[in-house]
Parts: structure tokens; C-alpha cells; sequence
């Protein structure tokens, strides 16, 4: 009986260890398999994430159509610059949303030409908003940017430069209108002086001068100084600064990042050792400030290193994207606001704030400067780089402007096109497709520099100039494809597309009470 007792205790425990390696052994698996579940959706989450395109868009500031390397330029060098053209497509027939800052700045985040955009011009806040103590006339609430819909679509969004689109604690603020990090300036003014008080930080005022540079002062006699007009702390620095701990720090997740650059706006005070690149024998006069902004010694010399360290600071964005492993799946777009900047009384030899767009060849040929809708004011370059996706050391004719970011952009990373945007889809284009044949026209409706308005149907441009002027100028009409330069108006010739033009203005046109543009003959 003891004998019988002690076998049944021994099966007992032998079916109790058997139960419980088997409990172990499932459970061992279950993890195992659950493991292999969580690495294949980190797997396929991983995937997806290299799937969709980083965008990196960069906005430089008055740059001329001619001002670099592989546009032409033959006396400053842009070698960051001109690498991203041969790594990407460069775009010869690209138009900016509008002649001058703001605006232009409006049309790209918003998709919106002229004849919709809410800002239409340069207009300071305190005009309309007395409350606020610097910045510009802003977005409204119901405004929709870029930024707003990667911002929904999970991307990590930061914007580095020149805002111009509403104060801070506005509803152009930058922060309400999509960006988790803006660093910068945010009033076009105060971006006068390279040199400011402070900067932004989201709603926090950075403090980087204690002694701030003036944007705007002459000196009409005696000697002009370099050191007299440098400050303590380089604001673009720090702004380039930003946008590479920006970069660092979101490599793990899609980004959308803005980067809209000051320079070469002036007022012209960059470092000593940019100036000293460049040859001491192209000045011979000295600016004082005669035509506005800041005097320089070497004036010539002052505007070819504010190019330079632009090009330098698209060195570091790509130095940063490379580093960190995410350059084949970023999206980068540089372009400019507008053209270089234009002549200005008294002083034949000067345009404003002492630029020489004559030595520089600025234009490339193309009539007209910033302010103007003839193509010098509002053809800007373009580069686009995304390797396996964008042809390298391709150029494109094809005509398209700002408009055509928002539905592009939003094409590229797979999102959902908004409705009521004015500009097209150039995905399949910038990505290999042929030429359209045809596009919607391009449309630009300007209140200041008299007021302008400008059309471009098919290849060729319609444009009227003076509007709000005692003696409104007449139409005129150029053939681009064949004159870029316009200086053959064919108006007489062609009543059908001036026809046509106000047709289109007459239907693209809303009323905008603060930036009023008067078209003879057109409602609205």
C-alpha cells in the first residue's frame, strides 16, 4: 500500500510538471509569434514612413532670375545651389504668386493667386490692427495653409525665416496657421536689419541685440565703415541654427519644414569674412543710402556674400539631410519670392538699398525688378530634388507659380487636395510626365506700384499697369515664348487674348476691400 501511494504521488507530479512545461511552452510561443506581429507592423510602419517624402520648401528673398550659377550667374558662386540643380530639375519658366513679400508668401501657403488670395500686399497690421506693434496684415481663421494639413496629416512642421503673414497672437499667427515651431521674424520690417532686437519663438520675444543695427540710415559724408553697421549676433545664424536642430530632431518621423530666408533682401550688412570673398577692385564708390537702407563700403561685394552665405545655408540643409540618413526621402524645393530688387532715385548707379543689378546681370535680360508683374518681377528660379522621383540634371520649360505648391505638395505625400484651391497639380510633371498641353491661366492682381494686373494664357502674357494712377496704362500683350524680355507688344495685334484676359479677370477676380485693384471695364 505505501508502494502504491508513492507512484500515484509520482504520476500526479510528472502530469502536473507536463501541464506546466506546456503552459510555458505556449506561452513562449505566443510571445514569440506576438513579437513577430509587433516587428512586422514596426516593419510595415517603417516602410510607410519611407514612403512618404519629407518636404523641405526654401524661400529665398529678392533673388533675382539670373543670380546664380545655374541660372547664368557669372560672378557669385553658388556651388550648394547649383548642386541641387544637378541632382534635380530645374525649372526655367517658374512664377512667384506676386511681385513683392507678403503676398507672394500668402500664394504659396495658401494656393490662392491674386484674384483670391486674402493678402494681396505689403500692408503693416498697425494700419488695421492698431493692438499689435509690428508685423503684417494676417491671415484669417478660416484661411487654410500647407503647413495646417501636413500639420493634421502627422508631420512634424517648422518654419525658420521671415513670416510677413499676421502677428504674433493674431490669426496669421504662425503657430494657428499649422506650424508646431516657428523661429524667426515675424514682421517683414524689423527683417530690415540682420542685426534686430529680437526674434520669435513661437509666442516668446527672443532678445539677440542689445544694441540692434537700424534696417535703414545714411551717412552722407565722411567715412563708411563696415564695423559701424555690424551688430553682436547674426540673426540668420541663429535661424539656419534652428533649422538644423529642427532637422536632428524630427529624422525619425515626416517633417514639414519652411525655410524662407532673408537674404539677399537688404539692408546689406553681412559678416566681414562673407564681404571679404570677393574682390576689393569691383568697388570703387561707396554707398551712403542714398536709395534707401543701410550704407557699405563695398556695396558690390556686400550683395555678392549675402548670395553666397544664402547658398551656403542650403549647403547645410542638405549637409543635415544627408547626415542624418533622410535625404532620398526629402522633398527639396528652392525657389524665391520675387525678383531682385528695383532702381530708386537720386542715384542712377544704385538700386535700392545699394544693389548693382547691372554688374550682376540680375534679370538674365528680363524686364522689369521686384514690384513689377513684367517677367523680371515675377520669374523666379526653381530647383526640385528627390532622388529615384525627380530626373537629375533635367530642365522643364513648362510654365506653373506658387499657386501650384499647395495641390502638388499634398500630391506628393499622398494627402487629400483641399477644394477651392487656383493652382494644378504639377506632380506628374516634376516627376516625369510630359508638358501639359494646356493649364489653367496664370493670374496675378497687384493694388501696389500703382496697381498691375498680369494674365498669362498659354505662352503668352496680358498685362496693364497704372491702374490706380490719375492716367491708367492701356493692355498690353507679349509673346513669351518668343520675347522674355517683352519688349515687342503685340496688343494691336491681339484684341482676341485681351478678350480673353478680361474674361478670366472678370471671373477669377473677388472683391478684397483692404488690397483694391480698379480693372477698367471689369466687375469685382
Amino acid at each position: 500500500m505505501i508502494a502504491s501511494t508513492s507512484s500515484a504521488g509520482c504520476d500526479s507530479s510528472r502530469n502536473l510538471f507536463r501541464q506546466l512545461l506546456h503552459r510555458i511552452t505556449t506561452l513562449i510561443l505566443s510571445i514569440a509569434a506576438a513579437t513577430l506581429l509587433i516587428d512586422s507592423a514596426k516593419n510595415s510602419i517603417c516602410a510607410e514612413i519611407r514612403s512618404v517624402p519629407n518636404i523641405v520648401l526654401i524661400l529665398a528673398d529678392d533673388l533675382g532670375w539670373g543670380e546664380l550659377g545655374c541660372y547664368g550667374q557669372q560672378k557669385i558662386p553658388t556651388p550648394h545651389i547649383d548642386a541641387l540643380a544637378a541632382q534635380g530639375t530645374r525649372f526655367t519658366r517658374h512664377y512667384s504668386g506676386a511681385p513683392v513679400c507678403a503676398p507672394a508668401r500668402c500664394a504659396l501657403l495658401t494656393g490662392k493667386h491674386l484674384g483670391h488670395a486674402e493678402v494681396r500686399g505689403n500692408f503693416r497690421v498697425q494700419a488695421a490692427f492698431p493692438e499689435f506693434t509690428e508685423g503684417q496684415y494676417p491671415l484669417s481663421e478660416q484661411a487654410l495653409t500647407l503647413a495646417q494639413v501636413f500639420h493634421r496629416a502627422g508631420y512634424a512642421t517648422g518654419a525658420m525665416g521671415k513670416w510677413g503673414l499676421g502677428p504674433v497672437g493674431s490669426t496669421g499667427d504662425p503657430n494657428r496657421k499649422g506650424f508646431d515651431l516657428f523661429f524667426g521674424y515675424n514682421c517683414q520690417g524689423v527683417a530690415h536689419s540682420f542685426y534686430p532686437s529680437h526674434l520669435w519663438r513661437n509666442a516668446e520675444r527672443i532678445e539677440i541685440n542689445a544694441n540692434p543695427i537700424p534696417g535703414h540710415q545714411k551717412q552722407p559724408e565722411g567715412e563708411v565703415r563696415l564695423e559701424d553697421w555690424i551688430g553682436d549676433t547674426y540673426a540668420p545664424g541663429l535661424m539656419i541654427a534652428e533649422a538644423v536642430k529642427f532637422l536632428e530632431a524630427n529624422q525619425a518621423r515626416p517633417f514639414f519644414l519652411y525655410l524662407p530666408f532673408t537674404e539677399p533682401h537688404v539692408a546689406m550688412h553681412p559678416p566681414r569674412e562673407s564681404v571679404e570673398r570677393f574682390p576689393p577692385e569691383w568697388d570703387a564708390q561707396v554707398y551712403r543710402g542714398q536709395c534707401g537702407y543701410l550704407p557699405h563700403p563695398r556695396p558690390r561685394a556686400g550683395y555678392a556674400a549675402m548670395i553666397s552665405d544664402l547658398d551656403s545655408y542650403v549647403g547645410r540643409v542638405m549637409e543635415t539631410l544627408e547626415r542624418t540618413g533622410v535625404a532620398d526621402r526629402t522633398l527639396v524645393i528652392f525657389t524665391s519670392d520675387n525678383g531682385t530688387t528695383h532702381p530708386r532715385p537720386p542715384d542712377p548707379h544704385f538700386h535700392v538699398g545699394g544693389v548693382d543689378a547691372a554688374f550682376f546681370n540680375s534679370t538674365a535680360g528680363l524686364r522689369g525688378y521686384k514690384g513689377s508683374l513684367y517677367e523680371g518681377g515675377i520669374r523666379v528660379p526653381l530647383i526640385v530634388r528627390l532622388p529615384g522621383r525627380v530626373a537629375a540634371g533635367a530642365v522643364s520649360d513648362a510654365p506653373s507659380y506658387f499657386p501650384d505648391w499647395f495641390p502638388t505638395l499634398c500630391a506628393a505625400a499622398g494627402l487629400e487636395t483641399p477644394a477651392g484651391l487656383d493652382g494644378e497639380d504639377l506632380w506628374p510633371l516634376i516627376t516625369g510626365g510630359p508638358i501639359p498641353k494646356s493649364r489653367k491661366p496664370m493670374v496675378w492682381v497687384f493694388p501696389e506700384y500703382g496697381g498691375q494686373v498680369a494674365v498669362r494664357i498659354g505662352d503668352f502674357k496680358v498685362i496693364r499697369q497704372g491702374l490706380k494712377t490719375k492716367k491708367p496704362g492701356v493692355w498690353e500683350v507679349y509673346d513669351l515664348s518668343q520675347d522674355h524680355a517683352e519688349e515687342r507688344d503685340l496688343a494691336a495685334a491681339r484684341t482676341d487674348l485681351i478678350q480673353q484676359a478680361e474674361d478670366i479677370l472678370r471671373r477669377e477676380v473677388s472683391e478684397n476691400a483692404r488690397f483694391p485693384v480698379p480693372i477698367p471695364g471689369i466687375e469685382g
